[in-house]
């Protein structure tokens, strides 16, 4: 697969705010995205980007209820996913049907600034492969999107080919 490198880990914890002040406090992490609790459908949730970073986010941590709560069955703190980046939409199309062949495709997500892909491995454990919007481009798409992907409409937007961001969705902060 033509998988390039990690881009981001989303995190599973019990306190959103106390991971945001540990990871703000200790490391220099800003927040850049919230998410907030909708009754069950949508998680508490920060998204945050280290200091040097220009990435959309470089890590995310999602709220769990009580692990006993029937809305978060089997949930934990630790690991949700890593996400890992490929250069060019056909790239990303061709992993896309190659998950689906293996019937290993869970969900496809457009999150404005990337274009997911939602995998579940043999053991059940999740990952995410994704395209990045590339900076100078971020202007045509919704930051704060949460949609449904239609990969064939990305491809007529950016092109099958477009080098995407390389872990640099947003522009610089200086």
């Amino acid at each position: 697969m033509p998988v390039q490198r990690l881009n981001h880990a989303v995190l599973y914890v019990r306190d959103v705010e106390r991971s945001v002040a540990f990871y703000s406090d200790l490391l220099k992490f800003r927040t850049v995205f919230r998410l907030h609790a909708d009754g069950g459908k949508v998680p508490e949730g920060a998204f945050v980007q280290a200091e040097g970073s220009s990435n959309d986010h470089d890590l995310a941590f999602l709220q769990i209820a009580d692990p006993a709560s029937p809305q978060s069955p089997g949930r934990h703190p630790g690991l949700a996913h890593l996400a890992w980046e490929v250069d060019t939409l056909a790239e990303l199309r061709q992993i896309r049907d190659k998950l689906l062949r293996a019937g290993a495709l869970a969900h496809e997500i457009d999150h404005g600034t990337t274009k997911s892909l939602y995998v579940k491995d043999p053991d059940g454990l999740e990952f995410e492969v994704c395209w990045l919007v590339p900076a100078e481009r971020i202007d045509e798409v919704d930051r704060e999107a949460f949609t449904p992907l239609d990969l064939d409409a990305v491809i007529a937007q950016f092109g099958a080919d477009l080098p995407g961001g390389t872990g640099i969705s947003a522009p610089a902060r200086h």
